[in-house]
């Protein structure tokens, strides 16, 4: 009985936050990131790159009230690795 390989890219407790909340919401920045995960600011950055570089999520920047502003929202490839996730992590309890 084989188990279904999962995504190191997800499989960080900090990254799945991240990508779970942008499921429910689409997109947030990262003041609203940063509250909902309790991360610090300098973990939550690393783990965006990461999942910017993995193409999982996109990342704007601009100024919002004249302050830096870091808008993140899921791809469409974010959210088919999220999916296929929850089907691996599904399938393990179903042995």
């Amino acid at each position: 009985m084989a188990f279904a390989p999962l995504d190191p890219v997800l499989h960080n407790q900090l990254r799945l936050a991240v990508i779970s909340l942008l499921v429910a919401v689409e997109e947030g920045d990262f003041n609203f990131l940063l509250e909902k995960t309790g991360a610090t600011r300098g973990n939550l950055s690393v783990q965006l790159t990461k999942l910017k570089e993995a193409g999982y999520i996109a990342v704007t920047k601009s100024f919002k009230d004249n302050y830096p502003n870091t808008l993140c929202r899921i791809t469409p490839q974010g959210l088919s690795a999220f999916e296929q996730y929850v089907k691996a992590i599904k399938s393990y309890l179903d042995k």
